[in-house]
């Protein structure tokens, strides 16, 4: 039989069936009146002050645990490594701690028009059907005050939890007020896929995407996934957090077996990639392939198309002479 430490089994056995599938299987908690709530599976089935009943089979308890062994029908054993892989993944966040306030995503203005964002998306050297595409499902638009590139990420019931902001011809780089970290720029596989690819920034996801389509391949068939911003590893690599929005991500899509990293080839990006997959559980496989050329994929898909220097390739050569 499997080992399983008892401090282990302790700290799952304290685990309520609120904050179980609050945390873990959101899409399985239905909200009935005030503080009381059923599952989507059983709807006689009542969670109420801390405590759960099946009135329909007249079975009740406390924790996931007695959940998943009577209502689910896992063994002890099976139930305990159900519940503890899925700390080991996110910590949980008591379901009583939670804070009643939730954000408000302020989006910019859109623009009536794209023609920024399009002639600015085509001369980084992404192909015209993935700006399509873009615009096409809310992923992508023009703001309406100074023309920024507005990169939207949405989650499963494709409502918009994000956004990332971009200037065209500028620097600047931001993000929209009460963005959700949990919910970055991404576009989900077509189909059930065991693999997520994952990018520094939307730019470099829709770049490898390109050169997907470019290699004949079909760019819709693995998940692609970016970070919200630069991933900052602790200083003790051991000690470092998943990024909120890969968390996010492995419990909405449990298929997932492998995180593909196309993080940036500097410091940075490698020293956040190691980090990342030092913590992550051993449960996943994971590939490292930074861009064979440049600093990004995009400098990688600008290279191969061969288009003219980034902005920021032709600033740093510009900062070397006045040196």
């Amino acid at each position: 039989m499997p080992y399983i430490a008892p401090e282990v089994v302790q700290e799952v056995k304290r685990m309520d069936l609120l904050t179980y599938l609050k945390n873990y299987e959101p899409q399985e908690l239905v909200h009935f009146s005030g503080n009381t709530y059923t599952t989507r599976s059983h709807d006689s089935l009542k969670i109420s002050n801390g405590k759960w009943m099946w009135w329909s089979q007249s079975i009740g308890g406390r924790s996931a645990l007695d959940y998943l062994i009577k209502v689910r029908g896992y063994s002890f054993m099976e139930a305990v490594e159900i519940i503890a892989g899925q700390a080991a993944i996110q910590p949980p966040v008591s379901a009583s701690a939670e804070k009643k306030t939730e954000k408000v995503l302020l989006f910019p203005k859109p623009y009536r028009y794209t023609e920024y964002v399009v002639s600015y998306l085509k001369n980084r050297g992404i192909d015209v059907e993935l700006i399509e595409f873009c615009l096409k499902t809310g992923r992508l638009y023009e703001s309406a005050d100074h023309h920024n590139v507005v990169f939207v990420g949405r989650d499963q019931e494709d409502q918009p939890r994000y956004a990332a902001l971009r200037g065209v011809g500028t620097d600047f780089i931001g993000e929209a007020s009460g963005s959700d970290k949990h919910y970055s720029f991404s576009i989900p596989a077509e189909e059930s896929c065991r693999e997520v690819h994952l990018f520094e920034s939307a730019i470099d996801l829709l770049s490898y995407a390109t050169m997907e389509k470019l290699d004949g391949k079909n760019w819709r068939e693995t998940h692609l996934l970016s970070l919200a911003g630069v991933y900052r590893p602790a200083q003790k690599l051991e000690e470092s957090k998943i990024p909120s929005t890969l968390v996010r991500f492995l419990k909405e899509y449990p298929h997932v077996q492998t995180i593909v990293f196309h993080l940036d080839n500097d410091r940075a990006g490698r020293l956040a990639t190691k980090a990342i997959q030092t913590v992550l559980p051993k449960q996943y496989q994971t590939k490292d392939k930074p861009p064979l050329i440049g600093k990004d994929y995009n400098d990688f898909l600008c290279f191969r198309l061969g288009l003219q220097r980034t902005i920021r390739e032709k600033k740093s050569q510009e900062k070397g002479r006045e040196r």
